[in-house]
């Protein structure tokens, strides 16, 4: 995929490891939902007892792994990506697709940060906690937004400044590749 052959900046390398370690953390988050999720079973059907903090929990992490997960996602391209326009164009005008697309994305993501910020300093501050018997402090797990939207935005101008630089190929397809 890569074009050229140079080691990659220090910041471009430590975005793209922070974005596979938080990954890795997102795949955790996911499995270890999944084991909540069979202990709330197993405690509702088989001890007939109710369950305090699973569900909770649950909804927690998978939207925690959604956001923190997002960076590795834009780094391996493991998003769902419509790519007909691309594959018929010239390399040239993917270059110029793939940045007007990349910030027109972090623009976006950029907007939704500051607005998280504002959302996750609101309940930090008034320490707010969810209505259940658990009353788990929300900073906590809203602090996963702004942490995984930070990240994602890093992950932009990362890819950005590879495409534009030429040391990535748009949309990780060959110069000559065509439809």
């Amino acid at each position: 995929m890569s074009s050229n052959t140079r080691p990659l900046p220090a910041w471009v390398s430590a975005v793209h490891a922070a974005s596979r370690l938080f990954g890795v953390l997102a795949a955790g988050m996911i499995l270890l939902s999944i084991f909540v999720v069979c202990q709330m079973v197993f405690v509702r059907a088989v001890l007939g007892q109710s369950s305090i903090w699973q569900t909770e929990f649950v909804t927690f992490a998978i939207v925690a792994a959604t956001f923190l997960g997002a960076p590795y996602i834009l780094l391996t391209r493991g998003h769902v990506a419509v790519d007909i326009v691309p594959l018929m164009t010239a390399p040239p005008a993917r270059r110029v697709l793939h940045v007007l697309g990349s910030v027109v994305a972090l623009v976006f993501c950029l907007l939704f940060l500051y607005a998280s910020l504002h959302w996750w300093h609101e309940v930090f501050t008034l320490n707010q906690t969810t209505p259940s018997i658990w009353r788990a402090r929300l900073w906590i797990p809203y602090l996963a937004v702004p942490v995984g939207l930070t990240l994602l935005c890093l992950q932009f101008v990362a890819e950005i400044w590879l495409v534009l630089t030429r040391r990535e190929n748009p949309f990780g397809l060959a110069p000559d590749e065509k439809l």
